[in-house]
């Protein structure tokens, strides 16, 4: 899971955030259990917050909590919410010179963009709050 560490942290995070969804979880605290820096952790959740999956109270009693139920977010919300693929889709702008390579650019682009469709339908399918069910 570590091919994208963004996601990967994203979804450990929210994991085990719902296990226990009304505690607040510093940055501090999510980066010493992810083994990262607090400042990723604050640009990861920041997407996450903007989207709005999680909110966030600054202060001492403050840190990240989600902002609706384990069993409202899927694992898609999740993943479009930080706006990244993991399947490299074609650029647009890079046509190629030769009719071939274009042909094959375009057929290989339509695979790439039902695959990712597929994986988002599929990530919808489940919940934050299914992934500990798996381990029981």
């Amino acid at each position: 899971m570590k091919r994208n560490s963004r996601l990967s942290l994203a979804l450990h995070t929210l994991g085990h955030m719902a296990t226990e969804p009304d505690r607040a979880r510093t940055s501090a605290d999510i980066a010493a259990h992810a083994g990262t820096n607090p400042v990723v952790v604050r640009r990861v959740l920041g997407r996450l917050r903007q989207a709005g999956l999680l909110t966030s109270e600054k202060g001492h009693a403050g840190g990240w909590q989600l902002a609706r139920a384990p069993q409202e977010i899927t694992l898609a919300d999740i993943y479009l919410a930080l706006d990244e693929r993991l399947i490299a889709t074609d650029n647009e702008d890079d046509a190629p010179n030769c009719s071939v390579e274009d042909a094959l650019r375009r057929r290989v682009s339509t695979v790439m963009q039902d695959i990712e469709r597929n994986l988002i339908e599929r990530l919808a399918a489940t919940t934050i709050a299914e992934v500990h069910k798996d381990e029981d």
